[in-house]
């Protein structure tokens, strides 16, 4: 319990100073879900991205407890807090069936818990909060069903591992490669016979239920938020399946997501796949670690070509290089890496497979992106760790984090056969990812949102349809009394019950001249400038509006 205080008290130090979203449209969609799940106003977010209900379910107590954006903010950042700093003791579970120590267990579960992968995304009110804590649940219970010796205690665990691949369904597409996987171990239990098999009834049924919760959870989303349509993207995942030029695509953005797994840890994920992998094909291992070895790696590869697959091209460097979407495996395989070093297991066999893996999939990425690499648009928020590693936030030098997470992954290697290497590593690594948490932090830093109120909370809020998204989806959520509604200022006033609107600004346009066939009674109050200049018109005969 007082290390799961810490781990959360961490967290919440690191976002102390966050009181509004930051990223775009992602938060808004998630914080807009949330509310209306609460019982407030939602929005109209048609043809964007589907932001799935599983993760805003979580996030309603903190509209329920206030209606004021930043306050909910600020307690959202709260629940990712608590949820994330679960790692740590689910990691300790982790690494003692593994077999490390007790003492050692929960001191290296607690420097896998701040990882960046684990800790980067607690300050936003994004999936990736709370779905590492989730697929690691997952694995443990399902770990527990195979090996469960008693009817009960495997039904029982069986349930516990289907209600956490339901919610991963619910949570994010990555989920459904996740239950997928779930069921084909619950079906193969069924086929295999024996006292499981009438163990494995309960946990269909909890499945399938879930299940079905998920998706009825999801189409009431999808009709109150998104009446017009979501973005389809089974065009694009049929289009790459389906032709040589999208296949290379999807196998080449794969390696890319497999070389940030492994850079991202500093090198342990790489120790990690090469113990699976071992353990997968190695004729003398059990049954239930092949299972599990199998289960960690068909989940793996399935979101990595999934996800590589179904994404358009953006023009971006995360197209080809990326970890956000096998962030929530990250602490699985680091934890896989950390018992291979303080049980010296095959220490530098497995650190040689690892390191090949981390080369081959960085050539094969960046022979496949070529000079897009440097041409493509480089968003720091898509590579924290590697930004970190290389100290330089505008590019991605995929050879000089490569050498990097190389050396962390040899001192790693050096420290292990050196006496009482739990603990060294522990401490080393604690001390480490601390440093990498607090520098990744700072780039982004406090992020400034303009917030309009219309006097006590009253009256509309109408947004041109010129407005560009990322001024309206800002405004969307700060809004938080009733949704927007969009208007052409083309033709005239905006409907009745309206008090304040927002324009675009034609370039050399003055803000007083911006809506030119405004009714009589409105004064613009405040501008904005960017990609879509913007300009805020208040209707006079309302209460006074506080920026």
């Amino acid at each position: 319990m007082a290390g799961w205080l810490v781990q959360a008290g961490v967290r919440l130090l690191l976002v102390h100073t966050q009181a509004v979203p930051a990223a775009f449209p992602d938060e808004t969609g998630y914080l807009l879900a949330a509310r209306w799940l609460a019982g407030g106003p939602g929005g109209d977010l048609s043809g964007s991205t589907f932001y799935q209900g599983g993760y805003p379910l979580l996030l309603v107590p903190a509209f329920w407890l206030s209606h004021d954006p930043q306050v909910c903010y600020r307690l959202v950042l709260g629940i990712n807090a608590l949820a994330g700093a679960a790692i740590f003791p689910l990691g300790y579970l982790a690494l003692r069936r593994f077999g490390v120590m007790r003492a050692h267990a929960s001191a290296l579960a607690f420097a896998a818990a701040l990882l960046p992968a684990a800790l980067v995304f607690d300050a936003f009110a994004l999936t990736d909060a709370v779905l590492p804590t989730v697929v690691l649940a997952w694995l443990l219970a399902l770990h527990t069903f195979l090996r469960s010796a008693t009817t009960r205690t495997a039904a029982l665990a069986g349930s516990a591992a289907s209600l956490a691949a339901a919610y991963a369904y619910a949570t994010h597409s990555r989920g459904a490669v996740i239950l997928a996987v779930h069921l084909g171990v619950l079906g193969g239990t069924l086929i295999s016979g024996g006292f499981r098999r009438r163990a494995t009834f309960v946990p269909m049924a909890v499945a399938a239920v879930g299940t079905g919760a998920g998706w009825a959870l999801n189409a009431a989303l999808r009709a109150a938020l998104y009446p017009e349509g979501t973005l389809g993207l089974g065009g694009i995942l049929w289009s790459r399946l389906t032709s040589a030029d999208g296949l290379a695509w999807t196998v080449f953005g794969a390696a890319g997501q497999i070389w940030y797994l492994v850079v991202s840890t500093w090198g342990l994920a790489g120790l990690g796949l090469a113990a699976t992998l071992t353990t997968l094909v190695r004729r003398r291992t059990s049954r239930v670690p092949r299972i599990m070895a199998g289960v960690l790696l068909a989940v793996t590869f399935g979101i990595a070509l999934a996800s590589s697959a179904a994404l358009p091209d953006e023009h971006r460097v995360g197209n080809f290089v990326y970890g956000r979407y096998l962030a929530c495996l990250a602490v699985a395989y680091a934890l896989a890496g950390l018992a291979v070093l303080v049980l010296r297991r095959s220490v530098f066999a497995h650190a040689a497979v690892g390191v090949a893996m981390l080369a081959g999939t960085g050539v094969a990425a960046a022979e496949h992106a070529g000079d897009r690499l440097g041409d493509y648009h480089f968003i720091a928020f898509d590579f924290p760790e590697t930004s970190f590693l290389t100290g330089d936030w505008t590019s991605l030098r995929l050879g000089t984090a490569s050498l990097a997470a190389t050396v962390l992954l040899a001192l790693l290697c050096a420290v292990a056969l050196g006496p009482r290497p739990a603990l060294a590593i522990a401490v080393g690594l604690t001390g480490f990812n601390l440093l990498a948490d607090l520098t990744i932090d700072k780039p982004w830093g406090p992020v400034r949102t303009p917030i309009f109120r219309v006097g006590s909370s009253t009256g509309g809020v109408a947004v041109d349809r010129g407005v560009g998204w990322r001024v309206w989806v800002r405004q969307a959520y700060q809004v938080w009394w009733t949704p927007l509604t969009f208007f052409d200022q083309s033709r005239g006033a905006p409907p009745a019950g309206i008090c304040l609107v927002i324009v675009t600004r034609p370039e050399g346009v003055a803000p007083d001249a911006s809506w030119s066939r405004h009714p009589a009674g409105w004064q613009a109050i405040t501008s904005g400038t960017g990609a879509t200049p913007w300009v805020a018109w208040q209707r006079t005969d309302c209460h006074k509006t506080a920026i």
